[in-house]
C-alpha cells in the first residue's frame, strides 16, 4: 500500500489577540482540534504550525480559515464555533459553512452578530424569508424562538412589517393562571419570559419599552388573538405545541395582507391536560403540501447550548423509543 502524502502548512495570524481569539484562552479550541485528529499542531506566537497527511492537512487549514474569517468579520468564536465547523468541514461542507459566516441577520444592542450556528438554523431563517407562514419543530436549544425574534425584529427595522405580535399558550405542567398571584398582565408575564428575553437581548431594554409602550411590539397570550386579523404584523406563536387544534387553526386563521407567520414548538414537550391533542402536530399533518407553508425540523445536532444538552435530549429519545408506555 503507497504511503500517504504528507504536507507542512504555516496559517498566520494578524496579531497575538486574533491567534487567542481562534486558537482560544491557553489554547483550548486548539487542543479540542488537536485531539481528534492526528496530525501535528504547534502554535508559536502568531503562527499555527499544522504537518501531517496531505488531506486532513488541507482539511485542517480549511477549518482555522474559516473560524479566523468567522472572527474578522467581527465576532467571538465560540467552543460550538469550533466543534460545528470540524464536523462541517470533515464532512466537506465548507462552501455550506462559509455561507452560514457570511449570513448576518442583524447586530443586538450590544454589538452582537446574529447568525445562523447550523445547517438547520440556517434552513429555518431561508424558510421565514420565503414563505408566509414558517413551523419550526425541534428541541430546546436550537434557536428557534431567538432566531424567529430577530428576523421579526429585522423585518420591522427594514419597514417590511409595521408591528410585532409575540404570543404563546398559557399552559405549564401543572400551573393554572387562576392560582397565580396578581391582575392579568402579571399572571401571563412568566409564560412569556423567553420572548421578553429574546427582546430585550436584540434590541436594549429602553428600545424594547418604547416599543411596548407605542403598541409596536404587542406580547400577549394566545386567547388575545381571538377575532382579530392581524395586517403588515410579524407574528411569532411560541410553545405551540400546547395548543389544541382549534386555537391553532384560530391563529393561523388571523394572518392578514403583508404579515408573516413563525409557529414554533417542540412536540416532545406536550403540557396539554391527557387525551387533548397538541395543535402543533395537528396542523403539521393538515398544512402539508400548502405553498407559501413550510415546516423545518430541527434535531440534536443544531442544539447551540452547552454540548451535554445535545446529549441529553439524544438519551431521553432513546429511551423514549425503547419505552413508549409511562414510566
Amino acid at each position: 500500500m503507497p504511503q500517504e502524502e504528507r504536507e507542512e502548512r504555516r496559517i498566520q495570524f494578524v496579531s497575538r489577540e486574533e491567534a487567542v481569539a481562534v486558537l482560544g484562552k491557553n489554547d483550548e479550541f486548539l487542543r479540542m482540534v488537536s485531539g481528534k485528529v492526528s496530525s501535528r499542531l504547534l502554535a508559536r506566537d502568531d503562527e499555527l504550525v499544522i504537518s501531517g497527511v496531505k488531506t486532513e492537512v488541507e482539511e485542517l487549514c480549511a477549518l482555522f480559515d474559516e473560524l479566523i474569517f468567522l472572527y474578522r468579520e467581527g465576532n467571538r468564536v465560540t467552543a460550538h464555533d469550533v466543534q460545528y465547523s470540524t464536523k462541517m468541514i470533515k464532512a466537506g461542507n465548507q462552501d455550506k459553512l462559509h455561507q452560514m459566516f457570511l449570513d448576518t441577520i442583524m447586530v443586538t444592542a450590544r454589538g452582537r452578530q446574529i447568525k445562523p450556528k447550523t445547517l438547520g438554523q440556517s434552513c429555518y431563517l431561508e424558510a421565514i424569508r420565503q414563505n408566509d407562514i414558517t413551523i419550526g419543530i425541534g428541541p430546546a436549544g436550537t434557536g428557534k424562538t431567538f432566531l424567529a425574534v430577530a428576523m421579526a425584529v429585522f423585518s420591522l427595522k427594514q419597514k417590511a412589517v409595521e408591528r410585532i405580535v409575540l404570543t404563546r399558550p398559557a399552559v405549564e405542567a401543572g400551573e393554572k393562571l387562576g392560582f397565580l398571584p396578581g391582575d392579568l398582565q402579571e399572571k401571563v408575564d412568566p409564560y412569556l419570559r423567553p420572548l421578553y428575553d429574546a427582546l430585550y437581548d436584540i434590541l436594549g431594554q429602553e428600545t424594547f419599552q418604547k416599543f411596548m409602550t407605542k403598541n409596536i411590539i404587542e406580547v400577549a397570550p394566545l386567547a388575545y388573538m381571538r377575532g382579530r386579523t392581524l395586517d403588515n404584523s410579524f407574528i411569532i406563536l411560541d410553545e405551540a405545541q400546547n395548543t389544541t387544534p382549534e386555537q391553532m387553526k384560530m391563529f393561523l386563521t388571523r394572518l392578514g395582507f403583508g404579515s408573516k407567520m413563525v409557529v414554533i414548538g417542540d412536540i416532545t414537550q406536550v403540557d396539554l391536560p391527557r387525551g387533548n391533542f397538541s395543535g402543533l402536530k395537528h396542523a403539521q399533518a393538515v398544512l402539508a403540501g400548502i405553498n407559501g407553508i413550510e415546516t423545518v425540523f430541527f434535531t440534536d445536532g443544531d442544539v447551540v447550548r452547552h454540548e451535554i444538552v445535545g446529549k441529553i435530549i439524544k438519551a431521553y429519545e432513546r429511551f423514549e423509543s425503547s419505552n413508549p408506555g409511562p414510566i
